[in-house]
């Protein structure tokens, strides 16, 4: 495929100038090349400029500008020297650097800006987040926080993802490393989420629950009962322990209901949870 022909590398005209400056700026960043046949300097830019462009499909899109015959795009930027390249994003020049630069220059002044990878980690998980799908928002958000631990937009996004996953004692914890700068309206509706999780999470119905186990210990559908109800207020670990608990002492305990219900519950857990690998592991030395 030959540079011209990828989709994220175009000559810059005053027809698509609103396109590419306005509108595709908003979502990926642009970077205009200012050059000219009668500048051998830019000339032999061209192709280092356009290998890298296609080098970072989907993050960068490059826009040349033939200084020879779109003077007026060039008078707009105040270009007063060629080449010339900047970094517009999301309408807006950022960044500029004038004058003859190797491929590793180039590569190192667009790294300042280009997105990290625990930035589009994060992303992802924004996006699932704001779908409620937290499950499935886990994994992103979990490596994310690998990557940058300190960052505290991150922070949030997890505790987001604890909350509406179970992981109350996770999501407390981590709330409570926030400093005060940082407590912004995000962090007052994350604490809120958490009180009516820690509200939610004792039911009168799980109350009446373990007062019945305690009750009738023998009765094998109780602690079932139980879990099921753990489970509908995000308290996995502990349903799942009641139902290991059943099994540790029978694996057919309340006539095979006890290991659907934790498989079940096994299913729903995020992918690459600690707990559930645990869960897993303890299961199969009971079985096996």
């Amino acid at each position: 495929m030959l540079p011209n022909e990828q989709s994220n590398i175009h000559d810059l005209t005053p027809e698509n100038f609103q396109s590419i400056l306005l509108e595709q700026s908003q979502t990926q960043l642009v970077l205009v090349f200012f050059w000219a046949q009668s500048i051998p300097e830019s000339v032999e830019l061209l192709p280092v400029v356009e290998h890298l462009a296609g080098q970072h499909l989907g993050k960068i899109i490059l826009a040349k500008v033939d200084c020879e015959s779109q003077r007026q795009i060039a008078m707009q930027f105040g270009v007063q020297a060629i080449p010339t390249l900047a970094l517009v994003k999301e309408g807006q020049p950022i960044d500029g650097l004038a004058g003859q630069q190797t491929q590793a220059q180039v590569q190192e002044w667009l790294e300042n800006h280009l997105p990290k990878p625990e930035d589009e980690l994060l992303q992802q998980a924004q996006v699932l987040i704001a779908q409620e799908q937290y499950t499935q928002a886990y994994s992103p958000i979990s490596q994310a926080i690998e990557i940058a631990p300190e960052r505290v937009d991150i922070q949030k996004a997890l505790i987001d993802v604890y909350v509406n996953t179970g992981k109350v004692a996770e999501a407390e914890s981590l709330l409570s490393q926030i400093k005060m700068i940082d407590q912004d309206d995000y962090y007052q509706s994350l604490l809120a989420k958490l009180e009516l999780a820690k509200e939610a999470a004792d039911s009168p119905e799980i109350q009446a629950l373990e007062q019945q186990i305690k009750d009738n210990p023998s009765d094998e559908m109780l602690p079932v009962k139980l879990a099921v109800a753990l489970h509908q207020v995000q308290r996995n670990e502990e349903a799942l322990a009641h139902l290991l608990g059943l099994m540790t002492r029978r694996l057919d305990a309340a006539n095979g209901e006890a290991r659907k219900i934790l498989m079940d519950i096994l299913q729903t857990l995020p992918d690459g949870d600690p707990l559930a690998t645990k869960c897993r592991r303890r299961l199969y030395s009971l079985l096996y």
